[in-house]
């Protein structure tokens, strides 16, 4: 790597891993944070989304996330031997991919059903919603029973030493440990503890690890969650017959009691009604069903325009795609920071192309006739453009059969592209 490069990074843990590699690698890389006084407005200008990490190379070359990052500085790097042991060496393509499927794992499922999980514990402002934390914390369980079941076998998670694999799933690990898995977990999961003692305290991640401690119990729901439970559960006990309540027990009067606190706003999506397709039926059909001969024909029999619109959506940089397995993960993303609005969603983005050539679109059905509501809810859904589609247009039509079909190349600038991988929202 020649001439000053800059890494922007925070307190954040996806930014841990690059800033200790640009510090084990000694890669002639300044580690600034983006949102200190001296930086914060070549950072904004550079990366408007301001997305972390940030990479900025001594020749205007830019890189946002994390696995990218990571992957390039250790490319970076002129040891051959720790690019080897880091990535896999250039001719055993297993090892890479099986470095390459770790990492995917941590990051595009293990740090999101985590972070579903504790926030709404521990993070003032985010909704505590029973029912979801329990759906995030059995994917939690499974996800982290593989990674139980691998490293009861296994000292690391590929070969005999460490990898880019364990250093991406230890620091995602990290949250949990922080608000989670408390005295009780770790003893029923002795080999992923094992496994994390060893990773951060090895020499790469050991400086980001110093005042780490695990926690005793697990946080626990909110408290006036607990203080509802606790009100129905418990009814008023009857007087007894022959007595009368004192005065200073008697309840004090309704002006005195403490004002409930004022409702959450729902989303701006409900206020217009229940509809009469019911969303979940479909994506019930969708995913149980033949696409093309069963589900497709029941939605265009079933849809009803007036209550749903169908949108084009398009990402805006695709000059800036690389690995056609980091744009999938770009979607991925997209669509986790689109869960407050998924009730009222359905659709497919697709990555088109090949490696460092290639593209993303799709088509998504939602609630109502403005997409804004629904997609606003993400911090980066300026990112993509949203053209509306005509239903009783055949092209339009067919276009959206083809996302959701997933079966048909794309058609961009009158050149057939093949869908390399894609998501579905629902």
């Amino acid at each position: 790597m020649s001439g000053k490069s800059v890494l922007y990074s925070n307190f954040r843990i996806r930014s841990w891993v690059p800033r200790a590699l640009v510090k084990y690698l000694g890669l002639n890389v300044e580690i600034v944070d983006p949102y200190s006084e001296e930086a914060a407005e070549e950072f904004a200008k550079q990366f408007p989304l301001k997305k972390l990490p940030a990479f900025l190379g001594p020749r205007g070359f830019k890189l946002t996330e994390q696995m990218a990052i990571n992957h390039y500085l250790i490319n970076s790097s002129r040891d051959e031997k720790i690019k080897g042991q880091l990535l896999g060496e250039p001719t055993d393509i297993e090892t890479q991919a099986e470095i390459l499927r770790w990492e995917s794992l941590a990051t595009s499922d293990l740090i999101v059903f985590l972070v579903r999980v504790f926030q709404p514990l521990v993070v003032e402002g985010v909704p505590y919603v029973k029912k979801d934390v329990d759906a995030a914390w059995k994917v939690v369980d499974e996800i982290t029973g593989i990674y139980e079941a691998r490293l009861r076998e296994k000292t690391y998670l590929v070969g005999e030493r460490i990898t880019l694999a364990d250093l991406m799933s230890a620091t995602a690990f990290t949250r949990g440990f922080n608000y989670l898995f408390g005295t009780e977990w770790r003893k029923q999961h002795p080999s992923i503890v094992r496994w994390f003692n060893t990773v951060t305290a090895g020499e790469i991640l050991r400086d980001e690890y110093r005042d780490f401690k695990f926690i005793d119990e697990p946080a626990k729901p909110p408290q006036s969650v607990n203080k509802k439970k606790e009100k129905k559960k418990t009814a008023p006990e009857a007087a007894p017959a022959a007595s009368k309540p004192k005065p200073e027990a008697q309840a004090k009067p309704e002006a005195e009691e403490k004002p409930e606190e004022p409702k959450k706003p729902k989303h701006p999506l409900e206020l217009l009604g229940k509809p009469s397709f019911v969303l979940d039926e479909w994506k019930r059909k969708y995913s149980n069903e033949d696409t093309r001969p069963v589900a497709l024909p029941w939605f265009w029999e079933h849809y009803n325009p007036q209550e749903y619109s169908l949108w084009k959506v398009d990402y805006k940089y695709n000059d800036e795609l690389t690995l056609t397995f980091m744009s999938n993960n770009l979607i991925g993303g997209f669509f986790n920071r689109l869960s407050a609005s998924t009730k009222y969603m359905f659709g497919c983005l697709v990555v088109y192309g090949e490696n460092n050539n290639n593209g993303i679109t799709g088509a998504v059905m939602l609630r109502g006739q403005d997409h804004v509501p629904a997609f606003d809810v993400a911090p980066d859904w300026e990112s993509y453009s949203y053209t509306k589609l005509d239903p009783s247009n055949e092209q339009d039509k067919e276009f959206i059969n083809n996302m959701w079909a997933w079966d048909k190349p794309v058609v961009v600038d009158g050149t057939p592209r093949e869908i390399a991988d894609g998501k579905v929202l629902k």
